[in-house]
């Protein structure tokens, strides 16, 4: 089979590999969607904090399985299902608590262990999530859709509450989409001029600088110390702020205002027994995801292609199409 390997931060190599043999408790399934994330980018980048070289990237995977051993899921050899790439270890207190997206020992497909930019991969046939009725394209979005639904379900967004995002990147974008779901009256904060215009199209206002109005709940999707900051300050008295975005750095609290408005923080990651909702949130047609895919390549155009999608302006989520899937 074929695979991509990100040998070295701005290095792909197209290898030929043997499929992956299946262990106890593991599916064989063929992969047909890749979807980019900004961890990948950053991982080409040489920015991606705890990588480790050579890695095998892609962890927003649409897939078909071929192979898959008893389970109480129901899945088996021909079913297109999305992947949950998070692999934890059911034993921390994490795990015991039901919180496995907080694994102490957690491994996330793409990121600490190989990924889906090969033809082929193994996965734990309990992360395997089935949809009869989602394309291969919506099926791949729905790791990244999930981010956003675990943020506004940890943030308690009741309807006609006022949400304000900042920044309007993919995963600001999947928490714009559940926090409409859920009833916010939805706003968005975004210096990007062609982030604001695609934003639009979910009937969002969306603001190329901060005004004065607070919002009940402030989600800050941008991974920018100096803007999760400044988010702090955009939160109504006795409102939650939630922290999407991830920096490698602290940030600093203006610690008067915070308890002056008596404001709660939220910590958000990954997303915990989600999936299955989020396939039925966008098999309902709650969710459109038909605006999301604006660039496309086949897994052997990876090489050649991924390094210019951080200059593609217009680029909200790039997929990844497995020839001969």
């Amino acid at each position: 089979m074929q695979q991509i390997v990100l040998e070295q931060p701005g290095r792909f190599m197209s290898v030929e590999a043997a499929p992956p043999v299946r262990q106890e408790g593991e599916a064989l399934v063929r992969v047909h969607r890749v979807g980019v994330c900004g961890t990948d980018l950053h991982a080409f980048a040489g920015h991606q904090p705890y990588f480790v070289y050579p890695r095998i990237l892609g962890h927003e995977l649409a897939v078909e399985v071929v192979e898959a051993p008893e389970n109480s899921s129901g899945i088996r050899a021909g079913d297109r299902c999305a992947v949950e790439p998070y692999l934890s270890c059911g034993q921390c207190h994490a795990c015991r608590a039901g919180k496995y997206n907080c694994c102490e020992r957690l491994q996330v497909l793409g990121v600490h262990t190989d990924g889906g930019m090969r033809e082929f991969v193994t996965v734990p046939v309990d992360r395997l999530h089935k949809s009869e009725k989602l394309s291969l394209d919506q099926l791949a979005l729905v790791e990244t859709l999930g981010i956003g639904a675990h943020a506004v379900e940890r943030s308690g967004l009741r309807a006609g509450e006022e949400a304000l995002v900042v920044g309007a990147g993919p995963i600001g974008l999947a928490v714009v989409q559940f926090a409409l779901a859920a009833g916010g009256r939805v706003r968005v904060l975004e210096v990007s001029p062609q982030r604001r215009q695609f934003v639009g199209r979910f009937g969002v206002e969306a603001l190329a600088a901060a005004d004065d109005e607070l919002a009940d709940v402030v989600f800050d999707a941008t991974g920018n110390a100096v803007a999760m900051e400044q988010s702090l300050a955009r939160v109504a008295h006795g409102g939650r702020l939630v922290f999407v975005g991830l920096v490698q750095s602290a940030i600093p609290i203006d610690d008067p205002l915070f308890h002056r408005r008596e404001i709660t923080l939220f910590a958000t990651r990954n997303s915990a027994n989600d999936f299955p909702r989020i396939i039925r949130t966008i098999e309902q047609g709650l969710v459109d995801t038909s605006p999301w895919i604006t660039h496309r390549m086949t897994l052997l155009d990876v090489p050649a292609l991924f390094p210019d999608l951080p200059r593609q302006r217009d680029c909200v989520k790039a997929m990844i199409e497995v020839p001969g899937a």
